[in-house]
């Protein structure tokens, strides 16, 4: 068979001052036949792809496969060439018999608010006969448009996202059978109509896809993705959704999608941890016993499309000069160029941080010490790795900071430790995160506390100014369910 995989990804915060032009793409852009052996977060499919391909002695054809770090809209023309870079490619490698997409869910762009849906749809004009699979990020905004158009969607499971490579050889495997005729795809969609999520490291997230994974191979389930939703976007489609596939039987598939789906519905806030504003965190972890203690700083976490500039955790932290603590990664390029240029060792006066937007808070001004730098901190992110770009860790008292040139999550202890930073000697680290941290930091954490510090990413769905969204839905109406 001939097997076509490409990759177009990001989210994007439409509240999010930061706009994604081409050159938020370049660091993360491998034209066909460059990408590396490694996935990215989107781009697992092409290589789910090439494996099965070895295996089973298919022709694989392989398109552009690129990712820009979440932040706001993106460009109109910046989307439109790199979708009809990928289209120009799918149509030259006509006849397909699968097609494979790594897509992200949650990108929007000036004009396009449905991005995934527009390519997917596009795709199956030039292919109406192939297969069509795509995954997601089960943080997306799951269209009719993306289901209509697609055979398969399968969306990660995991939160955080340990299972992206795991899911996309799903993806390949049931686009494979459905191609070779084995199998005959039935939907059942349900729409939760709330705005929700859940975390699959603490209950009752855990026990939750457990199940999900025991379900599939039963009663001719193939494939149960739970898309959470990503709340930062005023788009049509924001919440939380059921997709349910199975072989060739539309009514359990509809039965099991509305099944579960109702059971999320009654669990409301069940499946969010507390969040503790900045004060009472830092409070909370310097009379937890043990350490590190790591303070997730969810709102202001780059894998939300915002800066990961903010200080406010970093104020309260030099109240307590007494307390060792650590925090990272802050962007600020500028600071970063300041440290290398001055080099380990030296001792200078430095503002950094606060800048992005007023709900950044204000920037620290101190004398640091450049504890160490470097031109690229790459660390390890589940099957892939991450760059932050050039980067330096500045210590102040007891406080080191780890600044970073490149907008990304803190993903893995890396962070700190390939700049010199000893965490064990550490009580208190911050971590810029909204749970993608737990995998690597857990197994060295003492405890781990969710922080509120107000912004900039909108961390109240109630309190967001939606124009586009579907209504009724939770919690922006009561009791969207019985109307």
């Amino acid at each position: 068979m001939r097997i076509f995989a490409a990759s177009l990804g990001t989210e994007t915060n439409t509240f999010a001052p930061i706009p994604t032009d081409r050159r938020a793409f370049a660091k993360s852009y491998y034209p066909p036949g460059t990408h590396p052996d490694t996935p990215t977060l989107c781009s697992a499919p092409l290589i789910a792809a090439r494996k099965a391909a070895a295996a089973g002695g298919h022709t694989l054809i392989e398109g552009t496969a690129t990712w820009a770090e979440p932040a706001g809209l993106v460009g109109r023309a910046t989307y439109e060439e790199l979708r009809d870079e990928i289209l120009g490619q799918l149509q030259a490698a006509m006849p397909l018999d699968v097609i494979l997409f790594g897509l992200h869910g949650a990108m929007v762009a000036h004009g396009y608010d449905d991005c995934e849906g527009d390519l997917i749809e596009k795709a199956r004009e030039i292919a109406p006969e192939a297969i069509i699979g795509a995954e997601l990020d089960l943080h997306a905004h799951l269209s009719d448009r993306m289901v209509d158009n697609a055979d398969f969607i399968v969306a990660f499971k995991e939160f955080p996202h340990t299972d992206f490579l795991a899911r996309a050889e799903d993806l390949t495997s049931l686009c494979l059978r459905a191609a070779e005729g084995e199998i005959a795809p039935s939907i059942g969609l349900f729409d939760c109509r709330m705005i929700g999520g859940y975390m699959t490291s603490r209950e009752p997230g855990r026990a939750f896809v457990d199940r999900l994974m025991a379900l599939e191979g039963t009663h001719g389930i193939l494939s149960i993705s739970v898309i959470h939703g990503f709340q930062a976007a005023d788009v049509y489609d924001v919440g939380t959704k059921v997709l349910v596939y199975t072989d060739g039987d539309a009514a359990t598939a509809e039965g099991v999608a509305e099944a579960l789906g109702r059971e999320l519905i009654g669990w409301g806030n069940a499946g969010v941890p507390v969040h503790l504003k900045t004060a009472e965190a830092v409070a909370e972890a310097i009379a937890m016993a043990g350490g590190p203690v790591v303070l997730a700083d969810r709102w202001d976490n780059p894998g939300g499309g915002v800066a990961g500039d903010s200080t406010f955790l970093i104020e309260e932290l030099l109240k307590f000069p007494e307390v060792p603590a650590a925090v990272g990664a802050l962007w600020d390029p500028v600071a970063v160029q300041f440290c290398i240029a001055a080099g380990p060792g030296a001792e200078m006066p430095l503002r950094f941080g606060g800048k992005a937007a007023a709900t950044s808070g204000v920037p620290i001004d101190a004398v640091v010490r450049v504890r160490a730098t470097t031109e690229d901190l790459v660390i390890p992110f589940e099957q892939s790795t991450v760059s932050l770009g050039a980067a330096a860790c500045v210590t102040i008292g007891g406080l080191d900071v780890v600044l970073a040139s490149g907008r990304a999550q803190t993903f893995n202890p890396a962070v700190f430790t390939n700049l010199g930073v000893d965490l064990s000697k550490k009580k208190v680290v911050v971590v810029k995160s909204s749970n993608h941290f737990h995998a690597a930091f857990a197994p060295i954490a003492a405890g781990i506390i969710y922080v509120d510090c107000g912004g900039p990413y909108p961390p109240d769905p109630a309190r967001i100014a939606y124009t586009k969204i579907r209504r009724p839905i939770a919690p922006l109406d009561p009791n969207p369910w019985t109307r």
